[in-house]
């Protein structure tokens, strides 16, 4: 497993790589957030584990934004000093996928890149996933619909992928909380309503029979109902 760490604090950067090379992981080091853009791209990456505050002319949050704008989905673990509720969903929403403030234990930190690690493998052990007319490639990150392309952001693709995953069980709020959105505390957000509405939209609006349904007070379905 290969990790890209951009980390410009030198310390924290060689206690990284020494912690994650102890657990098996094959690492990489860079210090400059244009160069960590660069070589986050043009390589195959399993994980990258990006500073939030990078000194140069590129800070992380810019890093990621970049990257899923250009349609990279390699899971990002964010590591910042910034601890407020605020900055955390911030980061989180800009495209990471998990967000770990500092100082950190190194137990926690490799029991996160683990999870990360984990979710990455569901998404690839299978080339594609459907329900009804609904499909999702999981490797193009691409989803159609009755052989029409719908435009998915990246988090709208894993949201529709894990309940696709889940097809015909209710799945909480709590749940896309922490499998989708890695959030290990309730932001109280209005985040996942705000998503779901956009998907419903995407994936429902011009087609029938629609596929998404809210359980009332529990969470939501996604499956045709009477089956």
């Amino acid at each position: 497993m290969r990790v890209l760490v951009i980390e410009d604090d030198a310390e924290t950067a060689r206690s990284l790589c020494r912690e994650l090379g102890n657990s098996g992981y094959t690492v990489v080091h860079i210090a400059d957030g244009l160069a960590g853009l660069h070589a986050a791209r043009d390589e195959q990456w399993d994980l990258l584990i990006v500073d939030r505050m990078l000194t140069d002319d590129l800070d992380g949050l810019s890093l990621v934004v970049s990257l899923r704008e250009s349609g990279l989905n390699t899971p990002v673990l964010i590591l910042s000093a910034l601890a407020s509720l605020d900055e955390r969903v911030h980061g989180l929403r800009q495209g990471g996928d998990d967000y770990l403030t500092k100082p950190f234990a190194f137990p926690e930190l490799l029991a996160r890149v683990d999870a990360l690690m984990r979710r990455a493998v569901l998404s690839d052990d299978a080339g594609e996933l459907c329900i009804a007319d609904l499909t999702l490639n999981l490797r193009t990150r691409r989803a159609e619909r009755n052989g029409h392309f719908i435009l998915l952001q990246p988090r709208e693709f894993s949201l529709l992928e894990y309940l696709v995953r889940h097809r015909d069980q209710v799945v909480t709020r709590a749940m896309l909380l922490g499998d989708v959105w890695g959030f290990h505390f309730d932001p109280q957000t209005n985040v996942i309503d705000v998503q779901i509405s956009r998907l419903r939209h995407k994936i429902d609006k011009d087609f029938s029979p629609h596929l998404l349904h809210t359980v009332r007070g529990i969470g939501y379905r996604l499956g045709v109902l009477g089956d």
